[in-house]
């Protein structure tokens, strides 16, 4: 995780104290997570409305689907789509299926929900929109960037912030 003052809200200290907790007008809690290619992003935590590790075969295929589409999970009752984020994204890495456990994570809009299967997720972390800059990615995945925050220029690392609603709304997933 990236230990940076300006980069972090609060003063890059241990989060897990209770004064820490306190959302400031800087900063947005946010889950920060990885596609296959290693690439890292963070979605903000009001659009979550959970995130799951379950085995692959409790998402059910679906034949003749795109291919972004991993399949159908019944969460709490309700059936959602479970979609490949990277393969969303315009990566050409799909997501590894066989291994005993998938992070999901489950966003909502309205009454809309979609789980975006990711590669691992990395942590929670408060992190301050001030310091966001204009993504640099390619144009399939620009639509669905709030913009991303540089982690080490010299090592060319960022962590982007996606938009939940762009990604909810896309027309992407009527193909």
């Amino acid at each position: 995780m990236v230990n940076k003052p300006d980069f972090l809200g609060g003063n890059g200290q241990d989060h897990s104290r209770a004064e820490l907790q306190v959302e400031s007008p800087e900063t947005e809690l946010c889950l920060r997570f990885y596609i296959p290619s290693n690439q890292e992003f963070a979605l903000l935590a009001t659009g979550i409305r959970e995130v799951i590790e379950l085995s692959p075969d409790r998402i059910t295929p679906i034949p003749n689907a795109s291919a972004l589409l991993l399949g159908t999970l019944n969460l709490r009752g309700r059936v959602i789509w479970v979609a490949d984020l990277g393969q969303f994204l315009g990566e050409a890495t799909a997501l590894n299926t066989n291994r005993s456990e998938i992070p999901v994570i489950a966003i909502e809009e309205q009454d809309t929900i979609v789980g975006l299967a990711v590669e691992a997720i990395g942590g929670m972390d408060w992190l301050d929109v001030k310091h966001l800059v204009a993504p640099s990615v390619p144009d399939t995945m620009t639509p669905f960037l709030r913009g991303e925050w540089i982690l080490e220029a010299k090592k060319n690392q960022c962590l982007r912030l996606l938009d939940q609603t762009a990604i909810l709304q896309s027309a992407r997933w009527a193909r």
